[in-house]
């Protein structure tokens, strides 16, 4: 391999109007469109920019040069694009989908079975983290990218389970939402285990583990094939880190906010109940 793709393989225009075609929808239907109800609410500007920066993100991650060079040459572009698809971009779909969106397909009982079966937190956890950590095993990642249908569906299995794993976390639907601030907390450190030593087989490899990068020539770079190898290991535990220290401090301050808010309401209604209080006395005076 000594010359990179055409356009039509570095940039995907099709996946990009997809995209574009769906920020349409969303835009024409969900945010413009949410006032055709009294059922549902409105879309506020930072679901709108969460979800529209979700959508950006998977481009850059599957549709972008990230994604041919990740395949062909650099196994550490690979592994950035890994942690954008399935770190970053199901938090900002879910931060950005509505509450009231997702209804319409839970009153479907089978739908409504299979979404909160995958979505139960433990089998999620464990789902995802397993596959992902199958799919990093260097025979069997070396044969899924000789196969591109293969490669297709176990990227796609990846995604839906990336997008469930996150679903106790960013669940929009208060029924669903099956954790406590204290146990989402937990959860996220069960991930950053779990995800672990898949990095740790990668970063601490002492030779190349896949075939498929093991001879290419890079016409752009100076990295080595281990050295390459070893970075993309760290790229992954370091977004990693920050992706789920991120989560956490958002979790624990929206806790935080949120019992402050209720210590205030109980001080005002305390304040209330003795001024009343005190009015009654001065009245019977």
């Amino acid at each position: 391999m000594n010359q990179i793709g055409g356009f039509f393989e570095l940039w995907n225009p099709v996946l990009l109007l997809v995209l574009v075609v769906v920020g349409y929808v969303y835009r024409r239907f969900v945010v413009k469109g949410n006032g055709n109800s009294t059922e549902v609410g409105s879309v506020t500007v930072v679901q709108q920019l969460s979800f529209y920066t979700g959508l950006f993100l998977f481009y850059v991650g599957q549709g972008s040069p990230i994604n041919y060079i990740g395949h062909h040459y650099l196994f550490s572009m690979h592994m950035l694009q890994q942690t954008i698809l399935y770190l970053i971009v199901p938090i900002c779909i879910w931060l950005g989908t509505p509450e009231w969106l997702l209804r319409p397909f839970m009153r479907n009982v089978v739908f409504r079975g299979l979404f909160s079966f995958f979505s139960r937190p433990l089998i999620a956890l464990f789902l995802f983290n397993m596959l992902f950590s199958i799919y990093h095993m260097p025979l069997i990642m070396d044969n899924l990218m000789k196969n591109d249908l293969a490669l297709l569906g176990y990227h796609t299995l990846l995604l839906f389970t990336a997008f469930m794993m996150w679903f106790p976390v960013f669940c929009p639907i208060p029924e669903l939402n099956r954790l406590n601030d204290l146990k989402k907390m937990a959860y996220i450190f069960g991930n950053g285990v779990l995800l672990t030593p898949a990095c740790a087989l990668i970063i601490f490899a002492d030779s190349v583990i896949y075939d498929m990068y093991s001879n290419v020539t890079v016409p752009f770079a100076h990295l080595s094939p281990l050295d390459d190898q070893q970075l993309g290991g760290v790229i992954m535990k370091i977004i990693q880190e920050i992706v789920y220290g991120a989560t956490l401090a958002y979790i624990f301050f929206r806790w935080y906010r949120r019992e402050r808010k209720e210590d205030d309401e109980l001080e005002a209604l305390e304040n209330q109940e003795s001024l009343n209080n005190q009015g009654g006395n001065w009245n019977r005076a």
